[in-house]
């Protein structure tokens, strides 16, 4: 709510209070997708009885003129209006309220009359504000006042209180107010406006150099490429790609993050920068940029964008290392100083000085590489560790490339304190990482997806539930088998309208290093060959529920998201709803990856728009099978091994 729109001069008597969306007192801007609809909220009232009207003003930041939408009032003094964003882009936002002249004196003129007073003064002066209205009017609504007054005979002398009481004459009046004391807020209210696969999309991660055939050696785009239509077939929208540059040299990592290599290692591709290039090449194992760019095109026409990471380091020969650095922290020894995260040490990586006293040529560099990218067809980015980087940073890069090309998207891989979080979200990120990695029992879930649905942040953050990272391979699945597989796919998949995979989830990879989250042999550090026909894979179950996703409205919004009671603390029951409840999902969850569970659901029958008596039936969509209920209270019975999950829609 924002409380600072006020009246700005001393004789200016309407208050505008508590507008709503503002996010920090409209410091940021909200979030929204193109197609919905913008409801904006505010207080307004003025001392005494006069009527007020009220506009939503809105236009795209670039512009000047504004358009405008009427707002209502709903109740104590509280007023609505909404607007449909037709846009991509910048918006912003304001209100303006007046008192309405006609609208007060009609209401007064009516309580007059019905007293019994005379009211043939009062008609005069609602002659005078009609016609005051009538040369402001345009011409289709002065057609339709002056018939109207014509047909009531209305004149100056003897003015018919019928015609000028009527409700088609308030109706127009109401169009072409007759305003006084006008008031605007004096705060222009900023909104973001994305495109649809900002808020609903699938994302498979994958490393370019591993999709090939041969042991130990980099397979090229050309192999990537061959990949395309399994992923595509899986009902993903997104594919992901790690670093593509070519990978330093200089203290490489071998095997397992040694700090010793072989001149067979590749290297890790954070280790961004060697003699071929910087972050505007790509690695020449991987094909060059002619094999990005066949990539891309391939990826699109199998209805497939691209992602790529975008990582604000560099390795120690990197070419800005020489050529710029001044843009890099020496120590007092003349040796360049390499990242580290006590107790870890990242010898292959050197940080830039981001806010050094040469930081506005660096940050310029940083955006030509997003907008080099940009040209080479890529509009989606995510972002290593952006919570290690100044804030004003984000700010203006995400601004100076969305005001260029409206429509990125910027994911945040901040996995860091919440408050952190939700400022790079506020700073501009398209969408964030989350906690929902380390989520596993029912209530830390149950809140955690209530709190991201409608807390404070819902106006700003959006969830991108990755279920794995090469990074994190959670303890939930390395020892939970298969079953553990599903059950944090469909969670990821169900309660979030974005989510996403790293290769080798499909087969249930799940080998760690003893006592972490590392993967055993991560191919950050070496060349894979992937079985990906492997026993044991999910890909029908993972193909299945992007389907059921893509089919089903409901489970493209966050915001619909409902729990329902289950009497067993490891069965998670949920439903997501269109508003007019035309679809809707029922999903129950089996959470223990060992162990049958039975449970009593007793569903929200108003949430899911069922009458109490009434019987409806429940398709399962991975099965085909029909079940009918009647009644708020059901039985599920959720085998890990079967059916660790149990999804039905609603068949109206």
């Amino acid at each position: 709510m924002h409380d600072a729109c006020r009246a700005r001069g001393l004789m200016e008597r309407i208050a505008i209070e508590d507008i709503y969306p503002a996010v920090d007192c409209g410091r940021w801007p909200v979030k929204r997708i193109v197609g919905d609809t913008l409801e904006v909220w505010s207080d307004i009232f003025r001392d005494g009885h006069d009527v007020l009207g009220a506009a939503l003003l809105y236009r795209r930041a670039d512009k000047t003129c504004w358009r405008s939408a009427p707002m209502h009032h709903f109740d104590n003094d509280r007023w609505v209006g909404q607007v449909v964003l037709e846009e991509v882009g910048r918006h912003v936002y304001t209100i303006e309220a007046w008192t309405d002249r006609f609208a007060s004196w009609r209401a007064d003129t009516m309580k007059k009359r019905a007293a019994g007073d005379n009211i043939a003064t009062d008609l005069v002066e609602g002659v005078d504000l009609v016609r005051s209205a009538l040369a402001r009017a345009n011409a289709e609504d002065r057609a339709v006042i002056e018939r109207l007054l014509g047909e009531y005979a209305v004149d100056d002398a003897k003015p018919s209180a019928g015609a000028l009481l009527s409700e088609p004459l308030a109706e127009m009046m109401a169009r072409t107010p007759v305003r006084a004391d006008v008031t605007r807020c004096a705060q222009e209210f900023q909104i973001v406006v994305d495109r649809p696969i900002a808020r609903f999309g699938a994302w498979y991660e994958m490393f370019p150099r591993s999709q090939g055939r041969l042991p130990g050696q980099s397979a090229t785009f050309d192999d990537c490429i061959t990949r395309l239509p399994a992923i595509a077939a899986l009902g993903f929208d997104v594919v992901y790609l790690p670093p593509i540059h070519p990978i330093g040299r200089i203290n490489r990592k071998g095997r397992d993050n040694s700090v010793t290599s072989t001149s067979s290692d590749p290297g890790s591709p954070y280790a961004i920068g060697a003699a071929e290039g910087g972050h505007d090449a790509v690695h020449p194992e991987l094909g060059g940029i002619e094999g990005f760019r066949r990539f891309v095109a391939a990826a699109r026409a199998h209805g497939l964008e691209v992602a790529l990471d975008f990582a604000v380091q560099a390795a120690p020969d990197h070419p800005w290392v020489k050529s710029h650095p001044e843009w890099f922290l020496f120590r007092r020894d003349g040796t360049i100083k390499y990242a580290e995260n006590p107790p870890k040490k990242y010898q292959d990586i050197v940080n830039l000085e981001m806010a050094g006293p040469s930081h506005e040529p660096l940050w310029q560099a940083l955006s030509d590489v997003i907008l080099h990218w940009i040209a080479e067809g890529v509009h989606i980015f995510r972002v290593d560790n952006p919570h290690t980087k100044p804030l004003p940073f984000w700010e203006w890069l995400i601004r100076e490339v969305q005001d260029r090309h409206p429509g990125t998207i910027f994911l945040a891989e901040a996995f860091t304190r919440p408050k952190p979080m939700r400022a790079l979200a506020k700073a501009g990120f398209t969408q964030s990482y989350t906690y929902f990695t380390w989520r596993t029992g029912k209530e830390e879930l149950t809140d955690y997806a209530l709190e991201l649905a409608y807390g404070p942040a819902s106006d700003y953050l959006r969830p991108n539930f990755f279920t794995n990272t090469p990074d994190i391979l959670s303890p939930y699945l390395q020892t939970g088998g298969r079953p553990a597989f599903i059950v944090r796919l469909t969670l990821a998949a169900t309660l979030s309208p974005t989510y996403g995979i790293y290769n080798g989830f499909e087969l249930c990879e799940a080998a760690a290093v003893p006592g972490t989250e590392d993967y055993l042999h991560s191919e950050k550090y070496e060349f894979k060959v992937w079985d990906w026909d492997r026993a044991g894979h999910i890909r029908d179950w993972i193909a299945g529920i992007n389907r059921i996703r893509r089919d089903n409205p409901a489970m493209h919004r966050i915001e619909t998201l409902r729990f329902h009671h289950a009497n067993d603390d490891h069965v998670l029951c949920y439903s997501k709803a269109t508003p007019d409840r035309g679809n809707v999902v029922l999903v129950a969850v089996n959470l223990d990856p060992f162990a049958t569970r039975e449970a009593e659901l007793r569903l929200s029958l108003d949430e899911l728009g069922i009458g109490s008596e009434e019987t409806v039936t429940l398709v399962e969509p991975l099965t085909g099978a029909e079940q009918r209920w009647r009644g708020a209270v059901q039985r599920v019975r959720l085998d890990p091994s079967i059916n660790p999950v149990a999804i039905y829609v609603l068949r109206r």
